[in-house]
């Protein structure tokens, strides 16, 4: 089966919700997630900080050179992620699209290279 990476896009906004605005949507991806695992599916999955936690690491040049923010200046950057194992693309846009349904955002679905 090949690997997925389920990419969720997220905004500044998303990370400004109050805890009690969150807690139901919390609670449906975790029932997402336990779906992931019955189905024996689930690889890994986690959500991220905000984006002003992020640091940039450049190794290139043969200097290293860290900085505080993320690498990219978007509106829109990586919230979260699952990884997943399905046996097609057409598999793995149907999981998500059950995980934009559970964590109210659009999800960008990529395969990983092959070994």
């Amino acid at each position: 089966m090949t690997q997925y990476l389920l990419a969720v896009h997220s905004s500044a906004d998303d990370y400004d919700r109050s805890f009690e605005e969150m807690q139901p949507v919390f609670e449906t991806v975790d029932r997402f997630n336990q779906k992931l695992v019955a189905d024996g599916i689930w690889v890994f999955g986690g959500g991220l900080e905000r984006i002003e936690a992020a640091t940039t690491v450049d190794g290139t040049n043969g200097q290293t050179l860290v900085i505080d923010g993320p690498y990219l200046e978007t509106k829109e950057y990586l919230g979260g992620f699952w990884v997943i194992e399905a046996p097609d693309l057409e598999t793995a846009h149907r999981i998500a699209l059950e995980a934009s349904e559970a964590c109210g955002g659009k999800v960008e679905v990529r395969p990983f290279q092959a070994e």
